[in-house]
């Protein structure tokens, strides 16, 4: 392979560290191994990665707090897979919050940990026509909302911001690329996570609720979200192109 993909591991368990970097090697991928966040950053910094494996409990900055400050800055593109040495659905969603773009609970098989990179890496660059931001129009208009595609935030009648995670704006503009569509989990969380839900997958209906708080919305009454029960989501609302920021 010409010019492999080159992760980045960041775990503080060396063994494991090693381990992943050595099986991804021998699968074609480049990798770098950082113990911590200010290994991590150097690493960033001086040899880009195309992933960042990161895993969520690290001493001193742990993975949820590394992953918020890599989107809030000019490396914010990178996608991020977070490891968790637990499995409760809180653990997976406020690192779906964080900006993270999958998440593996420990312990894992390496051979799925290696699916999924490919998963994320395949989704953050063959994303389908209507996904990707048209720079000549920033800007997606919904009922009392406008949606700032460069910037990433809600501008309401106001034009006051209202601020979303990174898997909110996921969630919210395949919706708005969907619009009076419905909309399964499964497909929510392909076209936001690049996986299928299982069974008890809990975290699309988790980060429904939180974008319809972020628009005012309610599940009993709601404007935008609707829920169809036993088939998914509809959003409800029509949406329009605008030209510009206020």
């Amino acid at each position: 392979m010409e010019n492999p993909d080159h992760i980045l591991i960041v775990d503080d368990d060396r063994d494991i560290r090693e381990l992943i970097g050595a099986y991804l090697q021998k699968n074609g991928l480049r990798t770098s191994l950082a113990a911590n966040g200010r290994q991590m950053r150097g690493i960033v910094e001086d040899d880009t990665p195309d992933l960042i494996v990161l895993d969520l409990m690290l001493p001193g900055e742990d993975g949820l707090t590394l992953c918020r400050d890599l989107r809030a800055g000019k490396h914010k593109a990178i996608p991020v897979l977070m490891l968790t040495a637990r499995s409760e659905e809180t653990d997976r969603i406020i690192g779906l919050e964080m900006g993270a773009d999958d998440y593996l609970p420990k312990p894992f098989a390496v051979r799925e940990l290696l699916a999924r990179i490919n998963a994320v890496l395949r989704r953050t660059r063959m994303l389908p026509p209507n996904m990707q931001v048209n720079e000549s129009v920033p800007m997606l208009a919904f009922g009392d909302w406008r949606l700032d595609t460069v910037a990433r935030h809600l501008l309401d009648a106001d034009g006051t911001q209202v601020a979303l995670s990174g898997a909110e704006y996921r969630l919210l503009r395949v919706f708005l690329d969907h619009p009076q569509r419905v909309l399964t989990r499964d497909q929510l969380l392909n076209l936001t996570q690049g996986r299928n839900a299982d069974q008890f997958d809990r975290s699309i209906d988790l980060l429904v609720s939180r974008v319809r708080q972020r628009l005012r919305d309610t599940a009993r009454e709601p404007r935008y979200i609707k829920t169809l029960r036993s088939e998914g989501y509809v959003f409800s609302a029509a949406v329009t192109l605008a030209a510009g920021a206020p």
